[in-house]
Protein backbone atom coordinates (compact mmCIF):
# COMPACT_ATOMS: atom_id res chain seq x y z
CA UNK A 1 0.00 0.00 0.00
CA UNK A 2 1.61 3.39 -0.98
CA UNK A 3 1.92 5.47 2.08
CA UNK A 4 -0.25 8.86 2.68
CA UNK A 5 0.31 11.98 0.60
CA UNK A 6 0.04 15.78 2.02
CA UNK A 7 -0.01 19.60 0.91
CA UNK A 8 3.66 20.88 1.00
CA UNK A 9 5.14 24.48 1.42
CA UNK A 10 8.27 25.43 3.30
CA UNK A 11 11.22 23.89 1.66
CA UNK A 12 9.79 22.20 -1.12
CA UNK A 13 7.77 24.21 -3.60
CA UNK A 14 4.53 25.60 -2.77
CA UNK A 15 2.25 23.82 -5.40
CA UNK A 16 2.94 19.91 -5.86
CA UNK A 17 1.45 18.53 -9.40
CA UNK A 18 -0.02 16.15 -7.46
CA UNK A 19 -2.85 17.92 -6.34
CA UNK A 20 -3.31 18.85 -2.55
CA UNK A 21 -0.93 16.32 -1.87
CA UNK A 22 3.04 15.16 -1.87
CA UNK A 23 4.92 12.10 -1.43
CA UNK A 24 5.29 11.03 2.30
CA UNK A 25 8.93 10.73 1.79
CA UNK A 26 9.56 14.15 1.84
CA UNK A 27 7.06 14.59 4.95
CA UNK A 28 8.50 15.60 8.25
CA UNK A 29 7.85 12.59 10.82
CA UNK A 30 6.57 15.43 13.35
CA UNK A 31 4.49 18.46 12.70
CA UNK A 32 6.88 21.49 12.99
CA UNK A 33 6.11 22.87 16.06
CA UNK A 34 5.15 26.79 14.58
CA UNK A 35 2.48 25.22 12.32
CA UNK A 36 0.96 22.86 15.69
CA UNK A 37 1.23 26.04 17.81
CA UNK A 38 -0.40 28.16 14.85
CA UNK A 39 -3.23 25.38 14.85
CA UNK A 40 -3.72 25.45 18.51
CA UNK A 41 -3.96 29.31 18.83
CA UNK A 42 -6.92 29.41 15.46
CA UNK A 43 -9.06 26.67 16.94
CA UNK A 44 -8.65 28.81 20.82
CA UNK A 45 -9.56 31.79 19.03
CA UNK A 46 -12.65 30.45 17.28
CA UNK A 47 -13.86 28.57 20.46
CA UNK A 48 -13.72 31.62 21.97
CA UNK A 49 -15.44 34.31 19.40
CA UNK A 50 -17.00 32.00 17.04
CA UNK A 51 -16.31 32.93 13.10
CA UNK A 52 -17.10 36.46 13.61
CA UNK A 53 -13.50 36.60 15.25
CA UNK A 54 -11.73 35.32 11.88
CA UNK A 55 -10.99 36.62 8.63
CA UNK A 56 -11.83 34.39 6.11
CA UNK A 57 -8.64 32.78 5.07
CA UNK A 58 -8.44 31.81 9.23
CA UNK A 59 -11.80 30.11 8.78
CA UNK A 60 -10.63 28.20 5.57
CA UNK A 61 -7.65 27.17 7.47
CA UNK A 62 -9.54 26.14 9.84
CA UNK A 63 -11.79 23.36 7.06
CA UNK A 64 -8.08 22.19 5.41
CA UNK A 65 -6.48 21.78 9.01
CA UNK A 66 -8.54 18.05 8.55
CA UNK A 67 -7.31 17.88 4.87
CA UNK A 68 -4.01 18.74 5.14
CA UNK A 69 -2.72 17.39 8.61
CA UNK A 70 0.41 17.78 8.71
CA UNK A 71 1.47 21.24 6.54
CA UNK A 72 0.92 24.84 6.58
CA UNK A 73 -2.50 25.79 4.90
CA UNK A 74 -1.96 29.42 4.79
CA UNK A 75 -0.77 29.73 1.60
CA UNK A 76 -3.96 27.49 -0.12
CA UNK A 77 -6.11 28.91 2.24
CA UNK A 78 -5.12 32.70 0.49
CA UNK A 79 -4.78 31.10 -2.96
CA UNK A 80 -8.63 29.69 -3.05
CA UNK A 81 -9.80 33.10 -2.07
CA UNK A 82 -7.54 35.09 -4.50
CA UNK A 83 -9.48 32.59 -6.93
CA UNK A 84 -13.02 32.53 -6.17
CA UNK A 85 -13.54 35.86 -3.71
CA UNK A 86 -14.60 34.73 -0.51
CA UNK A 87 -15.28 32.13 1.52
CA UNK A 88 -19.07 31.62 0.61
CA UNK A 89 -17.29 30.83 -2.65
CA UNK A 90 -14.49 28.89 -2.04
CA UNK A 91 -16.99 26.37 -0.17
CA UNK A 92 -19.63 26.60 -2.87
CA UNK A 93 -17.35 26.56 -5.89
CA UNK A 94 -17.69 23.28 -8.33
CA UNK A 95 -15.98 20.28 -7.57
CA UNK A 96 -14.05 20.62 -11.25
CA UNK A 97 -13.52 24.53 -10.88
CA UNK A 98 -11.58 23.61 -7.11
CA UNK A 99 -9.52 20.90 -8.51
CA UNK A 100 -7.96 23.42 -11.14
CA UNK A 101 -6.43 25.43 -8.27
CA UNK A 102 -2.80 24.08 -8.01
CA UNK A 103 -2.86 22.70 -4.21
CA UNK A 104 -6.46 21.28 -4.30
CA UNK A 105 -7.34 17.39 -4.37
CA UNK A 106 -9.77 15.04 -3.75
CA UNK A 107 -9.49 15.14 -0.11
CA UNK A 108 -9.67 19.21 0.36
CA UNK A 109 -12.46 19.17 -2.06
CA UNK A 110 -14.54 16.74 -0.05
CA UNK A 111 -13.80 18.88 3.28
CA UNK A 112 -15.24 21.64 1.33
CA UNK A 113 -17.91 20.47 0.14
CA UNK A 114 -18.79 18.33 3.81
CA UNK A 115 -19.32 22.42 5.04
CA UNK A 116 -21.22 23.42 2.49
CA UNK A 117 -23.55 20.43 2.88
CA UNK A 118 -23.84 21.20 6.47
CA UNK A 119 -24.31 24.83 5.71
CA UNK A 120 -27.45 24.23 3.49
CA UNK A 121 -29.08 21.44 5.74
CA UNK A 122 -28.93 23.89 8.73
CA UNK A 123 -30.76 26.87 6.62
CA UNK A 124 -33.32 24.00 5.36
CA UNK A 125 -34.05 22.87 8.49
CA UNK A 126 -35.54 26.24 9.71
CA UNK A 127 -37.74 26.44 6.74
CA UNK A 128 -39.02 22.97 6.35
CA UNK A 129 -42.50 21.59 7.40
CA UNK A 130 -42.88 25.74 8.94
CA UNK A 131 -45.38 28.44 7.72
CA UNK A 132 -43.46 28.97 4.70
CA UNK A 133 -44.79 33.19 4.43
CA UNK A 134 -44.83 33.39 8.02
CA UNK A 135 -41.35 32.67 8.11
CA UNK A 136 -39.90 34.40 4.65
CA UNK A 137 -36.19 35.87 5.83
CA UNK A 138 -35.32 32.33 6.90
CA UNK A 139 -36.76 31.20 3.40
CA UNK A 140 -34.67 33.38 1.62
CA UNK A 141 -32.07 32.78 3.74
CA UNK A 142 -31.90 29.24 2.48
CA UNK A 143 -32.23 30.40 -1.17
CA UNK A 144 -29.25 32.48 -0.77
CA UNK A 145 -27.49 30.00 1.11
CA UNK A 146 -28.17 27.17 -1.51
CA UNK A 147 -28.28 29.11 -4.70
CA UNK A 148 -26.08 32.40 -4.77
CA UNK A 149 -22.51 31.77 -5.65
CA UNK A 150 -23.54 29.10 -8.22
CA UNK A 151 -21.97 29.25 -11.54
CA UNK A 152 -24.47 27.94 -13.53
CA UNK A 153 -28.31 28.37 -13.26
CA UNK A 154 -30.51 26.39 -11.23
CA UNK A 155 -34.07 26.23 -11.35
CA UNK A 156 -35.94 25.01 -7.70
CA UNK A 157 -39.71 24.01 -6.91
CA UNK A 158 -40.77 25.07 -3.16
CA UNK A 159 -43.95 22.85 -2.61
CA UNK A 160 -46.59 24.02 -0.04
CA UNK A 161 -49.68 22.49 1.57
CA UNK A 162 -53.07 24.14 2.17
CA UNK A 163 -51.47 26.01 5.29
CA UNK A 164 -49.06 27.20 3.25
CA UNK A 165 -46.50 24.67 5.05
CA UNK A 166 -43.04 23.81 2.92
CA UNK A 167 -43.73 19.89 2.38
CA UNK A 168 -40.81 19.52 -0.60
CA UNK A 169 -37.99 21.28 -2.12
CA UNK A 170 -36.80 20.11 -5.09
CA UNK A 171 -34.23 20.92 -7.80
CA UNK A 172 -36.41 20.53 -11.16
CA UNK A 173 -33.43 21.41 -13.64
CA UNK A 174 -29.81 22.48 -14.08
CA UNK A 175 -28.63 24.78 -16.69
CA UNK A 176 -25.53 27.29 -18.22
CA UNK A 177 -24.47 30.14 -17.17
CA UNK A 178 -27.44 32.08 -18.41
CA UNK A 179 -30.01 29.46 -19.14
CA UNK A 180 -31.99 26.58 -17.47
CA UNK A 181 -34.67 24.93 -19.11
CA UNK A 182 -38.33 24.94 -17.71
CA UNK A 183 -41.17 23.04 -18.56
CA UNK A 184 -44.55 24.40 -17.09
CA UNK A 185 -46.04 21.07 -17.82
CA UNK A 186 -43.66 19.50 -15.68
CA UNK A 187 -44.27 22.00 -13.08
CA UNK A 188 -47.88 20.98 -12.39
CA UNK A 189 -47.67 17.66 -12.83
CA UNK A 190 -44.86 17.39 -9.87
CA UNK A 191 -47.37 19.68 -7.89
CA UNK A 192 -50.10 17.19 -8.70
CA UNK A 193 -47.70 14.09 -7.40
CA UNK A 194 -47.00 15.77 -4.04
CA UNK A 195 -50.23 17.10 -3.47
CA UNK A 196 -49.17 20.86 -3.33
CA UNK A 197 -52.02 23.23 -3.02
CA UNK A 198 -49.66 26.42 -3.51
CA UNK A 199 -45.94 26.89 -5.54
CA UNK A 200 -42.80 28.74 -4.67
CA UNK A 201 -40.34 28.77 -8.09
CA UNK A 202 -36.66 30.48 -7.36
CA UNK A 203 -33.82 30.22 -9.55
CA UNK A 204 -30.50 31.71 -9.64
CA UNK A 205 -28.54 34.14 -11.62
CA UNK A 206 -24.94 33.23 -11.81
CA UNK A 207 -23.77 36.90 -13.37
CA UNK A 208 -25.18 38.64 -9.67
CA UNK A 209 -28.02 40.56 -10.94
CA UNK A 210 -31.63 39.04 -10.27
CA UNK A 211 -33.52 41.53 -12.67
CA UNK A 212 -35.52 39.30 -14.48
CA UNK A 213 -35.44 38.43 -18.35
CA UNK A 214 -38.26 38.44 -20.46
CA UNK A 215 -37.71 34.58 -20.64
CA UNK A 216 -37.83 34.80 -16.92
CA UNK A 217 -41.06 36.61 -16.97
CA UNK A 218 -42.77 34.57 -19.57
CA UNK A 219 -42.16 31.16 -18.27
CA UNK A 220 -43.83 32.47 -14.53
CA UNK A 221 -47.13 33.57 -16.39
CA UNK A 222 -47.27 30.16 -18.13
CA UNK A 223 -46.49 27.94 -14.99
CA UNK A 224 -49.21 30.45 -13.30
CA UNK A 225 -51.81 30.20 -15.53
CA UNK A 226 -51.13 25.92 -15.57
CA UNK A 227 -51.49 26.24 -11.92
CA UNK A 228 -54.24 28.16 -12.16
CA UNK A 229 -56.39 25.98 -13.56
CA UNK A 230 -55.69 22.71 -11.82
CA UNK A 231 -56.13 25.15 -8.59
CA UNK A 232 -52.64 25.67 -7.54
CA UNK A 233 -51.48 29.28 -6.63
CA UNK A 234 -48.05 30.53 -7.62
CA UNK A 235 -46.97 32.54 -4.45
CA UNK A 236 -44.16 33.57 -5.95
CA UNK A 237 -40.76 33.24 -8.44
CA UNK A 238 -37.59 34.30 -6.92
CA UNK A 239 -34.32 35.08 -8.44
CA UNK A 240 -31.37 34.74 -6.45
CA UNK A 241 -27.97 37.33 -6.99
CA UNK A 242 -25.19 37.23 -5.39
CA UNK A 243 -26.12 39.53 -2.70
CA UNK A 244 -29.51 40.59 -3.17
CA UNK A 245 -32.95 38.57 -4.71
CA UNK A 246 -35.53 39.50 -6.63
CA UNK A 247 -39.52 38.44 -6.01
CA UNK A 248 -41.63 38.59 -8.62
CA UNK A 249 -45.31 39.44 -6.58
CA UNK A 250 -43.03 42.33 -4.46
CA UNK A 251 -41.97 43.77 -7.59
CA UNK A 252 -45.77 43.52 -9.85
CA UNK A 253 -44.71 40.56 -12.22
CA UNK A 254 -46.77 38.21 -10.80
Amino acid sequence: MNPPRAFHEAALPLFLPAEDEAEAAALPTKLPSYIGDHRQRLRQRFMQGGAQAMPDYELLELVLFRAIPRQDVKPLARLLLDTFGDFNRVISASPARLTMVKGVGDTVVQELKIVEAAAQRLMRARVMNQPVLSSWDALLDYCHTTMAHRETEQFRILFLDRKNVLIADEEQAKGTVDHVPVYPREVVKRALEVNASALILVHNHPSGDPTPSESDISMTAQIAEAAQILGITLHDHLIIGKSREVSFRADGYL
